[in-house]
């Protein structure tokens, strides 16, 4: 399947120790209009994708990492593959509003297949995202 064939939407539930703050962040912070809600979540519109922010304290957090272009990646995390321009401003954006970084905006895999602009932080609850963007989306999935 070709990294531009049209895709159905994902659904992705997490936690979150706080909804006002995933509201903060997901909605304010990352542009990401708000859906439905409860008291006990909150439905967000994330790039066409529907993630839920569930309202679970004791479940938040990343704990373990793997080594990746000799970086330590938060084995679990989600994200968007952006096009080069949106993770520019991305970049930015984050950037000029101090954001911490796991691992700051930068290319990886120079020179080779599947080189790919990427960044990591961390939401409030401690759930890591990542960005990422190719030059050419076709090598999304290049071995």
């Amino acid at each position: 399947m070709s990294a531009q064939t049209s895709l159905p939407p994902f659904h992705l539930a997490f936690p979150v120790r706080d909804l006002e703050e995933a509201r903060a962040f997901y909605g304010e912070k990352l542009g990401c209009p708000e859906g439905r809600s409860s008291s006990e979540w909150v439905d967000f519109n994330f790039y066409g994708h529907q993630i839920v922010a569930h309202l679970s304290p004791g479940e938040c957090g990343h704990k373990a990492t793997s080594a990746v272009d000799s970086h330590n990646v938060p084995v679990r995390h989600f994200g968007a593959v952006l096009s080069m321009e949106q993770w520019e401003a991305m970049a930015k954006r984050l950037t000029d509003a101090g954001t911490e970084f796991v691992i700051k905006p930068y290319i990886r895999f120079k020179g080779e297949v599947g080189e790919q602009a990427t960044m990591f932080f961390l939401d409030p609850s401690g759930n890591a995202l990542e960005f990422k963007a190719f030059k050419n989306l076709d090598s999304l999935f290049a071995k």
